[in-house]
């Protein structure tokens, strides 16, 4: 019986150090951000827990001067391909180029577009989604931060706060029913997959959480269409015209409107009106120059 009350009571402080340990503001913060960081495990496959875990490392729990005045939430410097707003702050030296959001959405929405787009994280997205521990050392490994102990302090926030639980709710699920995950992309700041043999409309909408409905629109394709192993097939809306390095581009054999669309992220419509044509238009030949902006 002691043994039993002492076992109890052990626990009993264990626990209390534990809630004394927590965070209120790193609490609170989890609460206003965990649904953004589910809907992006959702769609990209990155844990929520480790979403969630950076997100209150590089800002503070959101009190950053970055995460405050410009809501960037994650640390991610400009870089060549940065064409957003941007802020100077001093990091690892002085006045360096970060990224500017206009809300911490787009900040999340960034993130998961970096790590997916950039080969030096590929290796992770083939660990299971709730293999936190391996996204944790990989990120670190990767040169996500230079913190020798990056890794170490992501791992302890999701075990303390049991952000774990997160990928588990949703994660252990879609697991099974999604036993070999479409490794997602990105191009012209857009996030695709590329149809595999047995994909249908049900399996993509159903893996990806997105409406067939949804699917077909963003992709500028009509109800009835069966879909062909090697299509591109855009998870989100394309652009109305396409980035600041395509200007224009030369017909080739084989080439159309619709594969021209697809190419550079443009909506077909769009596409058709930066070129002052229509649908209804004969196809253009070969060599014909086609806007892109």
């Amino acid at each position: 019986m002691k043994r039993l009350i002492f076992s109890l009571v052990l626990i009993s402080c264990c626990l209390a150090i534990q809630a004394q340990t927590r965070n209120k503001q790193y609490e609170d913060y989890i609460k206003k951000y965990r649904e953004l960081a589910v809907d992006e495990m959702k769609k990209y496959h990155i844990p929520a827990s480790i979403t969630l875990a950076q997100g209150l490392l590089e800002s503070g729990a959101g009190q950053s001067t970055l995460a405050r005045k410009s809501n960037n939430h994650f640390g991610i410097k400009c870089g060549s391909d940065w064409n957003g707003k941007t802020v100077s702050h001093d990091d690892d030296a002085r006045g360096e180029c970060f990224r500017a959001y206009k809300h911490p959405k787009q900040s999340y929405e960034d993130h998961s577009k970096f790590l997916a787009g950039r080969p030096r994280y590929a290796s992770l997205f083939k660990l299971k989604i709730t293999d936190y521990k391996g996204w944790a050392r990989g990120l670190k490994k990767a040169g996500y931060a230079t913190n020798p102990r990056y890794a170490d302090q992501l791992i302890d926030i999701i075990e303390l706060y049991d952000l774990d639980k997160y990928d588990k709710k949703g994660g252990l699920k879609w697991m099974k029913e999604n036993p070999n995950p479409h490794q997602p992309y990105i191009a012209n700041d857009l996030v695709y997959i590329v149809v595999r043999a047995g994909d249908s409309w049900k399996s993509i909408s159903k893996e990806f959480d997105i409406s067939q409905s949804k699917l077909r629109k963003y992709n500028d394709l009509y109800k009835g269409y069966i879909l062909q192993v090697g299509d591109i097939l855009y998870l989100e809306k394309k652009n109305k015209k396409a980035g600041k390095e395509h200007i224009v581009h030369v017909l080739r054999a084989g080439e159309s409107m619709y594969s021209i669309s697809q190419k550079y992220g443009i909506r077909l419509k769009n596409l058709y009106k930066l070129n002052k044509m229509d649908a209804e238009d004969p196809a253009p030949e070969v060599g014909t120059i086609l806007r892109l902006r």
